[in-house]
């Protein structure tokens, strides 16, 4: 199974290089770098974590693509330093570049078709998630995006010595983008808040539906102290669960956030 995650997030890494050589109109790579608390769903413990975060997203003449892989360490669970990665991606292809569809309806920019991957690690974890993201052309903002997708499992389950395979679901997902200035200083405030639905895993136990939102509010940094703009962020990022991993668990968590963009 961990051979399958790999190949996909491979097979993602290489593709995204191709298409942003080949291809690209607008590209960013990211270095992120958060240290916070968080709660453990299922042992309750409290944990120390760094997460160190490669993030891409780059536009083409197909439409986008975005994907990060973060690196975890916690410096306790169940008494031990637990190392362990996630990733996620998606790709997605431009109604109005691929068709030239026109849009009539309000704010309305793009409607684009996504293939999209979650996957971890020490969980053997492959969810798929196909569906349809509308971009917003609203004011102010960089990008507004609202994503439905299906949930789709492919988890190597408890019998290869993974979490538990679930039944398949859907995910809402809103994504934002906005700059900001408050006199001479540089500001950004971006996220996503995700909803994704309830379902019962192989054992039978019942997951519940979560809301998570992450919430980053960045000060330009690179800016400030030498006029380079958006190259060196530092904020905090705010992550807020409501029944964490599908348990019954909330959660409000803040951290450091460090960016670096290539």
């Amino acid at each position: 199974m961990k051979c399958k995650i790999f190949t996909v997030l491979i097979t993602v890494i290489l593709t995204t290089l191709s298409l942003t050589t080949h291809a690209a109109n607008w590209s960013k790579t990211q270095l992120h770098i958060n240290r916070g608390v968080f709660d453990h769903p299922f042992t309750k413990q409290k944990a120390m974590t760094d997460v160190i975060s490669l993030q891409h997203a780059s536009t083409n003449n197909y439409g986008s693509v975005f994907f990060f892989v973060d690196y975890l360490d916690d410096d306790v669970v169940d008494g031990f330093n637990d190392k362990d990665f996630y990733s996620e991606g998606y790709a997605t292809f431009s109604g109005k570049a691929l068709f030239d569809w026109q849009y009539n309806f309000w704010r309305l920019k793009d409607i684009g078709f996504v293939i999209g991957y979650n996957a971890a690690g020490d969980a053997k974890v492959l969810k798929y998630l196909p569906g349809i993201k509308l971009s917003w052309d609203i004011p102010g903002f960089d990008f507004l995006t609202t994503t439905a997708t299906a949930y789709f499992d492919d988890s190597a389950g408890i019998r290869q010595g993974g979490a538990p395979q679930t039944n398949n679901t859907f995910m809402l997902d809103l994504a934002w983008g906005y700059p900001y200035s408050l006199g001479a200083q540089k500001f950004y405030f971006t996220g996503h808040a995700e909803y994704i639905g309830s379902r019962r895993n192989e054992i039978g136990v019942y997951i519940n539906d979560w809301i998570l939102a992450q919430m980053a509010f960045q000060w330009d940094l690179g800016h400030a102290i030498a006029t380079t703009s958006n190259t060196l962020l530092l904020g905090v990022e705010w992550q807020v669960w409501r029944n964490k991993m599908g348990t019954s668990h909330n959660e409000s968590a803040t951290q450091l956030h460090i960016v670096w963009t290539f």
